[in-house]
């Protein structure tokens, strides 16, 4: 009996990640998406949208390839008053609440960006989770620290749009 490798933990983690999104937008409408509980808080739309862009940024830059969000069209897709490289990081309350979707573009980019994140983890050992990914950091941030990150940021981020969901505001 062979025990999992660590691919294998983070592709369990991010398979969890894409069953929560699906729960946190199956069957939701456009303005539920975009209701706040509270002055500058976030929507479900951006939450879900910002830990989409995190990861695909992430993933696409320690894989080396073009992210989804430019590469299939999405950036053009969802027509956002942002530039192609925004991820959410540091915009404020009013910036937030510019993120409008409909559920199934959030659902399709996400489930895209999840698609290539499998795709790329596939191909990674064990070994290859010690690469340096960020050397602006002490210590050096490695692949396998990275991968554990996104993970964590999205989870934080499903697990707020999970909360907002369920209040049946």
């Amino acid at each position: 009996m062979s025990g999992m490798n660590a691919s294998e933990v983070l592709l369990d983690g991010l398979s969890r990640i894409k069953d929560g999104v699906h729960g946190v937008l199956d069957g939701i409408d456009e303005e539920r998406l975009g209701l706040t509980v509270a002055p500058g808080a976030n929507t479900i739309a951006w939450l879900i949208w910002h830990l989409t862009r995190v990861q695909d940024a992430q993933i696409a830059d320690v894989a080396g390839f073009d992210q989804v969000w430019t590469r299939d069209g999405w950036y053009e897709s969802f027509a956002l008053p942002f530039g192609k490289e925004a991820t959410g990081y540091g915009q404020s309350p009013e910036e937030t609440r510019r993120v409008v979707a409909e559920p199934d573009q959030l659902l399709g980019y996400y489930d895209a960006t999840h698609d290539a994140s499998v795709a790329y983890l596939a191909t990674l050992d064990d070994a290859d989770l010690d690469r340096i990914v960020d050397d602006r950091w002490d210590p050096p941030v490695t692949l396998g620290v990275r991968l554990v990150s996104i993970v964590d940021d999205d989870a934080k981020h499903l697990g707020q749009a999970a909360y907002l969901r369920g209040l049946h505001l």
